[in-house]
């Protein structure tokens, strides 16, 4: 149980490191990585915390977006900052590039597995989705008028 957890933190950490490197390659301005990278890794916990009670890979997908994507909401309004910020760099641990890999593999070499790997990413993919537009319709029919960019004619 102990090599489970153990386990578990350097993966969360591995994930902040991952999110903070792609926040340097993307160039998002250095006020803002400290905050996308625990984005990401608070988004990869949840991911893992729900995998573990069992659920299937896109139940576990939607929930984490969920997860990242109010929390980008909920940072960008604190910052002042674009909700991209935090969405886009913290979406990427939960993005299914083994599943995509794994289905262009076998693709190439004429596998059986190439639609069990491509139902698995576009499931991934829809729920991920679905997560943040659920959220950003929320933010942007309860969010207080004040709080509302106005409309430039």
């Amino acid at each position: 149980m102990l090599f489970c957890e153990a386990n578990m933190f350097f993966k969360i950490i591995g994930a902040f490191i991952a999110v903070v490197a792609f926040c340097i390659m993307i160039e998002l301005p250095k006020k803002y990585m400290v905050q996308a990278g625990l984005t990401g890794m608070i988004g990869w916990g949840v991911y893992l915390l729900v995998d573990i009670i069992g659920h299937r890979v896109e139940i576990d997908a939607l929930i984490s977006a969920l997860c990242i994507a109010t929390m980008s909401h909920i940072l960008a309004r604190v910052l002042k900052a674009p909700v991209s910020n935090f969405l886009i760099p913290g979406i990427l641990p939960i993005v299914p590039g083994g599943s995509i890999y794994r289905c262009a593999y076998a693709f190439i070499r004429e596998s059986s597995y190439l639609s069990t790997y491509m139902n698995e990413a576009l499931k991934i993919a829809g729920s991920i989705a679905l997560a943040i537009f659920f959220v950003d319709s929320i933010f942007k029919l309860h969010l207080p008028k004040r709080f509302r960019r106005s409309k430039q004619t």
